[in-house]
């Protein structure tokens, strides 16, 4: 920000020395105004061409003041130049643009506000199961890391704010999660968003448990309590530590990851009408099918073989982000 204003002043002098050099050289020389510019132009960019008009004792001092004045002004711009180069802020301004036009490609992604302790795991989840999604954090700590992350497209603002979101292209997200400080903020953040985006999914981090009912009400799809999936957490390892210890296997291998997933019938899917035997899902993508969620009823866990699908069914199923990539292409 420092270099941006020295680059305003420099620009600001040069704009000076050229009114000066105008004015000054109508006074003294009586020149016409179109005289002076093409003198002041002249001199200043020491091109060597001969003056309009011969130039009287005071007129030339007032040159040789000219001179001195705009060589001092462009070393200084030289010098401030470099530092804008030097200090990344060029590299910022041209990596912004960027991931400006990256978001302006993208649809039906992910917005995560806030990159702290919770919303980092987000990140790491959404990029690791390949999901596109924009951050949106005013931290500069927070912002510092997600530098260091390669393809994380961010915006630094206030989610709170509604030309914040539209810049994150709310109005096409297919979801957004919001995973501030305070239950105040998020709560904020979900009453904006439900009113840019009346169709998106909301998840809300939510730290006092009587704020769980005023953020529901507020337009948040799911609420979670840290401290509450913290608890489970504690107690899943005191009573039941090889169960755990596989999910964190599967969940934080980094050879390869392993999820539970879904994946919707489409409307026209070819897979309509056909069963499970007949779809040969596991045989084509690898994938292990667990249950079997149709409209209106309750889930089918360990769907048989014979099962039939049908339109807008939900397949639960075990595997790497790749598989289950390629189950939701062949189910459309």
């Amino acid at each position: 920000m420092e270099v941006r204003k020295r680059l305003i002043i420099v620009l600001f002098l040069l704009l000076m020395i050229f009114v000066v050099g105008v004015v000054g050289y109508e006074i003294i020389e009586k020149w016409s105004l179109l005289d002076a510019i093409y003198m002041v132009v002249i001199t200043l960019a020491s091109v060597g061409y001969s003056e309009t008009h011969p130039l009287s004792n005071t007129g030339r001092v007032f040159t040789v003041f000219l001179i001195l004045g705009g060589m001092g002004v462009l070393f200084y711009g030289l010098s401030t130049i470099t530092m804008f180069i030097v200090e990344g802020d060029l590299q910022d301004i041209l990596r912004r643009r960027k991931m400006k036009k990256q978001i302006q490609d993208i649809n039906d992604h992910y917005i995560i506000c806030g990159t702290g302790e919770t919303g980092k795991n987000i990140v790491g989840e959404l990029a690791k199961t390949k999901r596109d999604f924009v951050v949106i954090e005013q931290n500069i700590e927070n912002i510092k890391q997600l530098d260091e992350q390669p393809n994380i497209v961010y915006i630094e603002g206030d989610a709170t704010e509604d030309a914040v979101l539209l810049q994150a292209g709310i109005e096409k997200a297919k979801g957004l999660v919001t995973a501030l400080p305070s239950d105040r903020d998020n709560l904020f953040v979900v009453l904006t968003a439900r009113e840019l985006n009346p169709n998106l999914r909301i998840v809300s981090r939510c730290i006092e448990e009587e704020s769980e009912t005023k953020l529901r009400k507020a337009g948040a799809n799911s609420v979670v309590s840290p401290n509450i999936i913290g608890g489970l957490r504690m107690a899943s390892e005191l009573v039941r530590p090889a169960t755990v210890s596989f999910l964190d296997i599967m969940l934080r291998g980094e050879e390869k990851a392993l999820r539970v997933e879904e994946a919707r019938v489409g409307p026209n899917s070819h897979f309509i009408g056909k069963s499970i035997g007949e779809a040969k899902i596991p045989q084509k993508t690898g994938l292990l099918i667990v249950a079997l969620n149709k409209e209106g009823q309750d889930y089918q866990f360990n769907p048989s073989s014979s099962t039939k699908l049908g339109a807008n069914d939900v397949l639960i199923v075990i595997g790497s982000p790749e598989q289950v990539k390629s189950l939701k292409e062949m189910v459309q």
